[in-house]
């Protein structure tokens, strides 16, 4: 399995202010921001990142982490044969990902991805 990166995710009440806070402090830049969730990066190295996520979207749970892998079916393939519950099912997201989470045995839910074609 190869995974390309993981990012933290840090639920925030206050977008613009944590945004600020992140590139100011750190000088992280915006790389992506959708309203409810923003990914801030490293401009130095691309895959030191982290992700700011103010409430959930529909049908979806607070998530801790996100992983991005090679090939999310083959690892949603692989959780399935492990047993392991599937809290938010493979899905191909409007904003180009295809995703699934599961909940680690500490409660941190771990969000899955690969980005879509």
């Amino acid at each position: 399995m190869s995974i390309r990166r993981i990012v933290p995710n840090i639920g925030t009440d206050r977008m613009e202010e944590s945004q600020k806070f992140y590139v100011e402090l750190l000088g992280l830049q915006v790389a992506m921001d959708m309203g409810w969730i923003a990914t801030l990066v490293s401009p130095s190295n691309p895959t030191a990142q982290i992700s700011l996520v103010t409430g959930t979207p529909a049908g979806s749970t607070q998530i801790t982490i996100s992983i991005q892998v090679e090939d999310v079916d083959a690892v949603h393939a692989k959780a399935t044969a492990l047993r392991i519950p599937i809290i938010y099912p493979l899905t191909d997201e409007p904003f180009k990902v295809r995703r699934f989470a599961v909940t680690d045995p500490n409660g941190a839910v771990l969000n899955i991805m690969s980005h879509s074609k």
